[in-house]
C-alpha cells in the first residue's frame, strides 16, 4: 500500500514513527530477545543470522495454533519496544504507529487516530507481486487475513491515498501533519 513511503514522509516532517515491523525484524535478527524462544518453539527456524522468515513462514502459515503460539512470544516484545518508543517521545506533539494488522489485533483500540494508507487493488497488487519471494498464491493468503481495505477506508480518521503520485501522497501528509498539528495548537516542522 505504500506505508513504508508514508512513515518515511512522517518522519521527514519530524514526526516520530515506531515501525512495528523493523521492532519485529530486530527482535528476530542476530542476538534478537526473539530467537530463543522461537527456536524452543519451532525448532530448525533459527540460525546466526536470526530467524530464516522461509522456515518459521513455512512452519506457521496456514496453521493457526502454531500463529497464536508465534504471537505469543512476538507480540509481548513489540509491546515493550512501543512503549520504550512512546516513553522517549512523550513530549512530541505526534507520534506514528507503523503497524499491519491494525485491525485485525485491535491495536486501533489503544490509539487516539488511525491514518491508513491505501492504494487501488490493481496498483496494491503490482507493488507486492513484484517483492522478491512473493507469488500470486501467498499474496492471496496473505489478503486473507487481512481486513479488507473498503473496510478499513471505512473505519479510518484519515485515508492516506497511495495511487497517486508521491508528491501528491508527500502533500497529502504534509496537509495531515499540519492540520493534526494545529487542532493540538503545537506548530510542527
Amino acid at each position: 500500500m505504500g506505508k513504508s513511503a508514508v512513515a518515511a514522509m512522517f518522519q521527514g516532517l519530524g514526526v516520530p514513527v515506531f515501525d512495528a515491523d523493523k521492532a519485529v525484524h530486530q527482535l528476530q535478527g542476530p542476538g534478537g530477545a526473539c530467537l530463543e524462544p522461537i527456536e524452543r518453539l519451532f525448532p530448525g527456524t533459527t540460525g546466526p543470522g536470526g530467524v530464516d522468515r522461509q522456515k518459521l513462514g513455512a512452519a506457521v502459515f496456514g496453521n493457526p495454533a502454531a500463529l497464536a503460539q508465534l504471537e505469543q512470544v512476538v507480540h509481548p516484545a513489540v509491546a515493550a519496544r512501543r512503549h520504550a518508543f512512546l516513553e522517549d517521545n512523550a513530549a512530541a506533539p505526534l507520534i506514528v504507529f507503523d503497524i499491519p494488522l491494525l485491525y485485525e489485533k485491535d491495536g486501533w483500540k489503544s490509539v487516539d487516530a488511525v491514518a491508513v494508507v491505501s492504494a487501488p487493488a490493481a496498483v496494491q497488487r503490482a507493488r507486492v507481486l513484484a517483492r522478491p519471494g512473493m507469488s500470486e498464491e501467498k499474496f492471496e493468503k496473505i489478503l486473507g487475513l487481512q481486513t479488507p481495505d473498503a473496510q478499513k477506508r471505512a473505519r479510518a480518521d484519515y485515508v492516506l491515498d497511495t495511487g497517486t503520485s508521491l508528491a501528491e501522497t508527500r502533500h497529502a501528509v504534509q496537509r495531515l501533519v499540519h492540520a493534526l498539528s494545529a487542532q493540538l495548537g503545537k506548530p510542527q516542522k
